[in-house]
This record gives structure tokens, C-alpha cells and sequence, in this order.
């Protein structure tokens, strides 16, 4: 059974300017790469679907999705904080990221995909119940997670976040949901600026500090996330994913390389085949 690969076009359009570093150009070097390897032809390809609004409601305050819809412009771009802008496409272009990542829950509980990568933007972790930053309009991870816990009655899903930044808006939409655990390795102190204190039975926050490499971060990843997660034991894993902990990466200071990406996602597809 073939890995299910969902994106949409209208991603391709939400540019909040030459300058910002959540690019389009994101997109292009995935599918770029993808044909480099040859790996194209052996996905499953879906167009990801509109969200619907009942599914983010799941995860959003109804005002805060009236607010984001009512900032989309007409031209022009429209700041929502100073790192989080929308265009003419941006609204469509969340509505799929978010939906994507509902599809995505659907393919795997059907059984029609063992798992699925979304290469949809705009990104989520941030995205809290009622506010957007850093990039993130809809928290794509987290309503997926709430889509696999209503819709398919799971009892137990876990979100394993590596994105060098904290992800902050999936804590703060679950902190009281014991049926979701997070656990988010990040840089601290560093942007947003928490996570570093949390207390939980179901949020597993490993703060770390700039200038962590792959050894260190394999070391903590092993002692403070496997065994909450085998304990936990999930019905369903998600991977909140970001590389900007990569050592080539400017704007943080972590050290990681491929080979400790490929070390994260064994790990937990080995958790996710337990």
C-alpha cells in the first residue's frame, strides 16, 4: 500500500511577498525532488479538498473564522500580525491545507493509503483557537486530529511536532483535550516564547537550547517522547512537520541533518506499526 502525496495549485498562490521566507517556493522544491528521486510515480495523488466549516469549528472559535474569511482582500496583501499576511488566494489556499489534511484522516482510516504526506500551505502550528502568527491561519495538524477523534471515534491520536519553533496554537487548542497528545521538540528561548513550563499528562514539551545537534536531540527525543508515546499508545500518529532545526537553516540554531530526520520518522512510524 502506496504512501497517498495531497496538494493543491491554489497552494502555489498564497505569497505574502518576495521577501517572506514562507515561500511557494517550498512547494516546487518537495515536487522537485520527489521527481529527482523517481519517487513521484509511486504515491497516491490527491487534490486536496475545501474544508468545511464545521470541520474547523472542531478547533476554532466561530468569530475568529469569520475574522480570518472577512481579512481575505480583494487585492493587495492584508496583515493579520507582522509575520502573517493574506492575499487574494490566501483564503483558499488555507481552506485546502486544512482540508488536505482532513483527507488525509480519511485515506488511512478507509484503508486506501497506509499513510499520507500534505504538501499544502499555508502551514498551522501556530494557529491558536482564536489568533493567527507566525504564518499560520487554520491549524491544519490539529484539525485533522479532531476530525480522526469525531469523525472516526478514535479514542487516543498523538501529534509528534519536530518544527524548531514550538507549536504553540496545537497546545493551546488541546490542553484540555487528554485524548490528544502533543509532543513538540523546540528551540528555547526562542520564538513564541513558551512552551518551556508546561506541565501535563498529555502535552510532552522537550525544550532545547540553540546549538542542539543530532546527537543531543536523538538522546532527549528518546528519553522524553518514545516512552510517553508507547505509553499513550495512539490510535492514530500525526507529524506536525518542519526542517527548519536543519544546520543550513539561518534563521535558527539548531544542528540537525537528513540523517536525523530519517531517524525521527523511523521512530515513530515504529511506534505508529506497534
Amino acid at each position: 500500500m502506496h504512501t497517498a502525496y495531497i496538494t493543491h495549485p491554489e497552494c502555489l498562490k498564497h505569497n505574502m511577498g518576495d521577501w517572506h521566507p514562507e515561500s511557494p517556493l517550498r512547494l516546487r522544491a518537495i515536487d522537485d525532488r520527489l521527481h529527482a528521486a523517481h519517487l513521484y510515480d509511486y504515491l497516491l495523488h490527491h487534490e486536496a479538498p475545501l474544508v468545511h466549516r464545521s470541520q474547523l469549528l472542531r478547533v476554532h472559535d466561530a468569530a475568529y473564522v469569520d475574522f480570518v474569511e472577512a481579512s481575505s482582500p480583494y487585492e493587495g496583501t492584508k496583515a493579520l500580525d507582522p509575520d502573517t499576511c493574506m492575499n487574494p488566494h490566501t483564503l483558499d489556499a488555507a481552506y485546502h491545507a486544512a482540508g488536505g489534511a482532513v483527507m488525509a484522516v480519511d485515506l488511512v482510516m478507509r484503508g486506501e493509503a497506509r499513510n499520507a504526506f500534505v504538501a499544502c500551505r499555508p502551514p498551522g502550528h501556530h494557529a491558536t483557537r482564536n489568533q493567527a502568527m507566525g504564518f499560520c491561519f487554520f491549524n491544519n495538524v490539529a484539525v485533522a486530529a479532531a476530525h480522526a477523534l469525531e469523525a472516526h471515534a478514535l479514542e487516543r491520536v498523538a501529534i509528534v511536532d519536530f518544527d524548531v519553533h514550538h507549536g504553540n496554537g496545537t497546545e493551546d487548542i488541546f490542553k484540555d483535550e487528554p485524548r490528544v497528545m502533543l509532543c513538540s521538540t523546540f528551540q528555547h528561548p526562542f520564538y513564541p516564547y513558551c512552551g518551556g513550563d508546561t506541565v501535563s499528562e498529555h502535552i510532552v514539551n522537550v525544550p532545547l537550547p540553540a546549538g542542539t545537534t543530532g546527537n543531543a536531540y536523538r538522546e532527549a527525543f528518546s528519553a522524553r517522547i518514545l516512552p510517553r508515546l508507547e505509553a499513550f499508545r495512539p490510535q492514530m500518529l500525526f507529524f506536525s512537520a518542519g526542517f527548519d532545526g536543519h544546520r543550513e537553516d539561518d534563521m535558527a540554531q539548531f544542528g540537525l541533518m537528513e540523517s536525523d530526520y530519517i531517524w525521527i520518522t523511523e521512530q515513530v512510524m515504529d511506534v505508529a506499526a506497534r
